[in-house]
Formats: C-alpha cells, structure tokens, sequence
C-alpha cells in the first residue's frame, strides 16, 4: 500500500517548513520507503505500519500547534510491493516513447 499525505499546522503562522519537518522526520526514522515533495509525503507499506507512521507524525505536528489538517490518498493493492518506485518507472517509460 502507498498512502500519500500531507500534515499542515494551523495556528502557527505562514512559515510552517519547521513543523512538517517534524513529520517528515517520523516518516523518514520509519524505515520504510518514502519520498517527499512540495506538497506530500508519500510511504509505502502494510497498512498497520503505514497508518502508524501517519499517525505519529501528526501527533509530531499536533505535540506543536493549536490545530493540525490532514489530507490523506491511499493506494490499497494487497501483494504489490515497490509500486513508490514501479509507478513513476512506468510513466517515465511510456514518456519516453
């Protein structure tokens, strides 16, 4: 499974980089594969794992401001592993034709 999601704290002003940082670095210290971009951050795993890591890296972002949004895409496909890496791989070959 790959789930996609994005923690934004509310209540703290406009530069909120230091708190997602504070989420990123639960996904990242999680061991399982990941990446991150200007918008979400993206992990791959069991459900149980992934939805542990999502959960303690709100908890990182909720442990420093009032109020915290989640947003959150799923990707369920029970036996699939590497698909992080296998989607963008395919795209980028069908771009290439």
């Amino acid at each position: 499974m790959i789930v996609a999601f994005s923690v934004t704290p509310l209540g703290v002003g406009e530069d909120v980089g230091e708190y997602v940082a504070d989420a990123v670095r639960v996904v990242r210290e999680s061991g399982l594969p990941n990446r991150t971009d200007a918008m979400f951050t993206s992990i791959e795993g069991e459900w149980d794992e992934v939805m542990d890591v999502v959960k303690r890296a709100v908890a990182a972002v909720e442990a420093r401001a009032p109020r915290v949004s989640l947003v959150l895409k799923a990707d369920i496909r029970p036996g699939v592993t590497d698909a992080l890496t296998g989607k963008v791989e395919t795209v980028e070959r069908h771009l290439a034709r």
